[in-house]
């Protein structure tokens, strides 16, 4: 493959592989295909997650603002534990996505 610069932007030319040849096509497009699939729903699951995780702080943060003293009191507890049972959840759904990893 060689690069040719045309102003500000390069542009490659690839050789292409006579007929018959082995490196035409080194590889299956239908499992390339599967592949990048894969790794396109991976990404999208532990973006889900990290929205999921988000929305726990957040959830934390509604019900804690803005309250008097006593009332915080009263809801902290609560609010935590909701919060620590949330974020519980997505790190063994995490921990599930990414099994081969461990």
């Amino acid at each position: 493959m060689s690069m040719k610069r045309l102003g500000m932007a390069y542009v490659a030319r690839v050789a292409t592989a006579p007929a018959g040849s082995v490196r035409a096509r080194t590889y299956d497009p239908a499992n390339h295909d599967r592949e990048v699939k894969a790794v396109v729903a991976m990404r999208e699951a532990e973006e889900l997650l990290l929205i999921e995780e988000a929305d726990a702080w957040f959830e934390y943060l509604e019900a804690t603002r803005s309250q008097s003293e006593s009332r915080y009191h009263e809801i902290e507890p609560w609010a935590w534990a909701r919060l620590s049972q949330r974020l519980r959840a997505i790190k063994a759904r995490r921990a599930r996505l990414r099994p081969a990893a461990a």
